[in-house]
């Protein structure tokens, strides 16, 4: 088996609300890069780690980590409906051997993903059902979270496993880097905002009241009226590093406080980074081969891009 890796941030609100045209273009030179060296290791899989934002999973049932082995795309903020291109075969291999190892896994039979997943498949690979993936729902929005090791352990975990495949496999971490949106959450909302928080299945209106919500704190953040937490550029970097040194036991010491207080309510997205590069290390030792790192205030996000190959390779 040959391993690579893509990590990178994603937005609802690219195309929605951009940052000035110099900042776009090098953003978009980053994930042309990305996409080159998806090109260039031609995968024959896609193991995806990404979060969820109140689209799939709700507090009626959140775990911390779930496995789909069939999945579809709810199409939210104009993303594209329908169904991934799940491999139904290795999808079941990885899940019966990651619970083989002792992680508790939770596995999904139709598992509805929304922008998370949907915008690296897009990026990357120019559509939800062109590469072959397995989809791994990483809870990094609603609290409360499980302390970081446990994403390692789950990463390295899938990792082995995929040693059992004779395939050439990409890891995928979608999400982060800081990043603090209007995400409600259960304990601090209203009764009706709760309620639908927990039940879930949100309406087409409802829907679009939560993204015209985005979109203006957006608008607000990105003409210097930011109410959330800010953008963490030291913190961010400091993320960075420990994967591009591959440090990856220093995870082991981070705390879920510490990780919203230095980047935010949505900075939890990084678990999927951290599954992702654990996934990576399981196979050997990996280098990065290209990080990009920019402050994006339009999007609310500290957005990254980075890549990275076993060394074998």
């Amino acid at each position: 088996m040959t391993a690579a890796l893509v990590a990178m941030s994603h937005s609802p609100l690219i195309g929605k609300n951009d940052p000035n045209p110099a900042a776009l273009h090098r953003i978009y030179g980053a994930l042309g890069q990305a996409r080159d060296f998806v090109a260039d290791f031609a995968p024959d899989l896609v193991v995806l780690y990404a979060p969820d934002h109140y689209n799939g999973f709700f507090y009626k049932t959140m775990p911390q980590f779930c496995l789909g082995v069939d999945a579809y795309s709810v199409g939210d903020f104009g993303s594209r409906p329908g169904p991934l291109l799940v491999d139904t075969l290795a999808a079941e291999l990885l899940a019966q051997c990651v619970l083989d190892r002792g992680i508790d896994l939770a596995i999904s039979a139709r598992m509805p993903v929304d922008h998370g997943f949907i915008q690296p498949l897009e990026i990357l690979f120019g559509g939800i059902d062109r590469m072959p993936v397995v989809p791994v729902f990483v809870n990094g929005v609603a609290a409360p979270f499980g302390p970081p090791h446990r994403i390692r352990a789950l990463g390295q975990a899938l990792g082995e496993a995929a040693l059992e495949l004779d395939k050439r496999v990409l890891f995928v971490g979608s999400g982060g880097l800081s990043n603090d949106p209007p995400v409600p959450t259960v304990t601090s909302a209203t009764q009706r905002v709760a309620e639908a928080l927990i039940e879930g299945h949100p309406t087409p209106e409802q829907r679009a009241r939560l993204e015209h919500r985005v979109l203006v704190a957006a608008v607000n953040y990105g003409a210097g009226l930011p109410t959330t937490i800010p953008i963490n550029p030291r913190w961010d970097n400091h993320v960075l590093d420990t994967f591009e040194q591959g440090a990856l036991g220093d995870i082991d010491r981070w705390t879920t406080t510490w990780m919203g207080k230095e980047g935010g309510g949505s900075a939890h997205e990084v678990r999927t980074w951290i599954a992702a590069y654990a996934s990576l290390a399981a196979t050997g030792s990996y280098r990065m081969t290209t990080r990009f790192y920019e402050p994006v205030p339009e999007w609310i996000v500290g957005f990254s891009v980075t890549t990275a190959l076993s060394s074998e390779y």
